[in-house]
């Protein structure tokens, strides 16, 4: 073979073990599903200044669980006009309803909760008591952003999909009544999940992050105690009354007295909803509504139990009787693992949003004003989370969350849109809410909330792993049983007094994006506004 031939073949021949080696390399770097990543992402910053009006505008809504008659209409007519298919009055709420979009397997589920809470009206970016109307509801909770965050999403994962021809199904729905933990049970019993593959959850929070395994939230059962007796005339002739009071009253002290006997991991609380009419009428009909938390099922069905013995010991002594309710439950909740691993993956690049020096001095004047640390907005990603101890679980607050989470695969993201050390449910909570600090930290959730859409979209398998880890590791010894009973219904009726009493003074302060580019704008708020 001549020189110069036999050089051409070696050539040849090493480059085509160059080519060999390096194509695997570059498919594998440069993969369908990353191009569909960083096109959502782009698309939801991109949508910054949509998702901001959906957050200022709900924020302006105020409204109490049940009574979500705003916010449902306006968060469904923008869904609608994406084209979803929309539903409404699921499981027998009025104000509860579902978006789908797509076609087949899988079904991802995005929800969040959209309720507030009582009394928390607060004017935001004001870093002090300042309600916007005084005694009315407000966002103190922050559930004004985790709808939008998910609508944002929904859509960058929508164009995606419409692209690509990517098979799969979007499935939106609000947590209505969360405040009340009155909801996503009946939600469950509806089989509202019965065709998804796996929920992704979003909430407020003061960080970007998720976690796996058994949550720091307790479980909990919310009934109300009627007591029925017989009324008198107070002074007149009051040995012939029987004071439903007196039982409401005598069963608070029994339950008091009993707490030391109770283990250390419940936490309980009453409020008297209803105490009578008039001093000098003994009192015919009196109630009081018990939240029982614990750890588990059984010890939840435990205490129940218990507090309809000291109920039925209560009407005994005083000569009524008593009827009860379950106004609401949760579970404790379970998040899976395989879902969580990847969703943090996402976490990592996307990153904490940029806060501005306005951010910084917002929050730390808040937190110097309620005596907390002024450590400022969140500078470091927290680590993914894992199972947490008895210990830990001690200290969590409940969301009906759980009984999804029990049912289907099921995550929840934390996403940086409020204040570190904050009390919550509370007046405090709902500063942020409607400033930069919600908006950015909505787009940074959007983000990663749209990047884990496309990994259960283009990657079977995770989707496979997440229902072993559910069947194998989460559901192996615990079954699910319901802590409602087949004939208990949504307590539709609750906060509709309050809303009717404040709806048309708030009404006046609802946003309006088309003369103005914020909430603050409209409401005049120099942002931030400090002592």
């Amino acid at each position: 073979m001549p020189k110069r031939l036999f050089r051409v073949v070696v050539i040849l021949l090493c480059l085509s073990a160059l080519l060999a080696g390096y194509q695997p390399r570059a498919l594998t770097r440069f993969s369908p599903a990353e191009d569909y990543k960083a096109a959502v992402v782009a698309d939801v910053e991109a949508m910054a200044k949509q998702s901001q009006v959906m957050v200022d505008m709900v924020f302006s809504f105020g409204e109490l669980g049940f009574q979500e008659i705003e916010t449902s209409k306006y968060l469904t007519g923008i869904l609608r006009k994406e084209g979803f298919k929309i539903e409404t009055g699921i499981a027998g709420i009025p104000t509860a309803w579902t978006a789908t979009w797509g076609s087949g397997k899988p079904v991802i589920a995005l929800g969040s909760d959209v309720d507030c809470v009582p009394q928390a009206s607060q004017k935001p970016g004001v870093a002090y008591h300042d309600p916007l109307i005084e005694g009315a509801p407000g966002h103190g909770e922050g559930h004004n952003s985790g709808v939008p965050l998910n609508i944002t999403a929904a859509i960058a994962v929508k164009r995606q999909m419409e692209r690509h021809k990517l098979p799969g199904t979007i499935k939106l729905w609000p947590g209505v009544a969360e405040e009340l933990v009155a909801g996503k049970a009946y939600f469950v019993r509806a089989g509202v999940f019965n065709d998804v593959d796996v929920v992704l959850f979003t909430h407020v929070g003061n960080n970007l992050n998720t976690s796996w395994g058994q949550s720091s939230a307790t479980g909990l059962v919310s009934v109300e105690y009627t007591f029925k007796g017989e009324s008198a005339h107070a002074a007149g002739a009051p040995w012939q009354g029987r004071s439903a009071l007196d039982a409401v009253e005598l069963m608070d002290i029994g339950w008091n007295f009993r707490r030391e006997h109770l283990r250390l991991q419940q936490r309980s609380h009453y409020v008297i909803t209803n105490g009578g009419d008039q001093p000098n009428v003994v009192p015919r009909v009196a109630s009081v509504w018990y939240y029982f938390r614990e750890l588990d099922y059984e010890h939840i069905k435990q205490m129940r139990e218990i507090g309809d013995t000291m109920a039925q010991g209560a009407a005994t002594m005083t000569g009524t009787t008593v009827t009860s309710r379950v106004l609401g439950s949760a579970w404790p909740q379970h998040f899976n693992r395989p879902v969580a691993e990847a969703m943090y993956e996402n976490i990592k690049q996307v990153g904490l949003p940029v806060w501005s020096d306005a951010d910084q001095t917002l929050a730390k004047a808040l937190q110097k004003e309620i005596k907390v640390r002024e450590q400022g907005l969140a500078a470091k990603l927290m680590e993914l989370a894992g199972p947490v101890t008895d210990e830990q679980r001690r200290r969590g607050g409940s969301d009906d969350i759980g009984d999804v989470s029990w049912n289907v695969p099921t995550v929840s993201l934390r996403y940086p849109s409020n204040i570190p050390g904050l009390p919550g449910h509370n007046w405090t909570d709902a500063i942020a809410m409607a400033t930069p600090i919600a908006h950015k930290g909505v787009t940074a959730g959007a983000k990663v909330v749209a990047m884990t859409v496309i990994d259960l979209l283009t990657k079977p398998e995770l989707v496979e792993q997440s229902w072993k880890y559910f069947r194998d590791v989460q559901t192996k010894d615990i079954k699910y049983q319901p802590l409602i009973s087949p004939d208990d219904k949504p307590p539709i009726w609750l906060n509709k007094r309050t809303m009717d009493a404040y709806r048309e003074q708030m009404r006046k302060n609802y946003y309006d994006p088309s003369k103005y580019k914020s909430y603050l704008d409209q409401l005049g708020i120099k942002y931030p506004t400090t002592r």
